[in-house]
């Protein structure tokens, strides 16, 4: 047993997020994201939201201070984002020294040539629409 350590976060993730080095990216799931097919190591986290899941990974996860760290997918032509989810995973992410937090978005497909790079996905519950957000780790200080 660890202590400080959220149950929220399985074994299998703690030791992923310990094996990324900086620069490497993990993709926060929704429960429709095709992971599988993608190609990364996937991380299976059913029944929890991202943002609970955020919230716990961040205190051990130093986002990239050098490129965007957060990139989640545009809305499609035609279709809309609910913009309460990238602020819910904002603030899971933000602390006293880390606010001035923004997301960057790009397309659909340009997203998923980024999962298929990507160190691994986890796959959760969460069943936002445009749910998905990828983390770019950075270097401990």
């Amino acid at each position: 047993m660890l202590k400080n350590i959220s149950p929220l976060i399985s074994p299998q993730l703690l030791k992923t997020l310990a094996e990324m080095g900086h620069g490497d990216e993990i993709i926060f799931s929704d429960a429709h994201f095709p992971a599988h097919s993608m190609g990364p190591k996937v991380i299976r986290a059913d029944g929890l939201r991202v943002s609970d899941l955020l919230a716990a990974i961040i205190p051990l996860f130093e986002l990239d201070s050098y490129a965007p760290p957060l990139i989640m997918m545009a809305a499609v032509e035609g279709d809309t984002l609910d913009a309460s989810v990238e602020q819910r995973y904002l603030q899971a992410l933000s602390s006293p020294d880390r606010r001035d937090l923004s997301v960057t978005r790009i397309d659909r497909f340009a997203f998923y040539e980024r999962a298929q790079k990507a160190f691994a996905i986890v796959i959760t519950g969460e069943t936002a629409k445009y749910g998905n957000i990828l983390l770019k780790k950075g270097v401990t200080p």
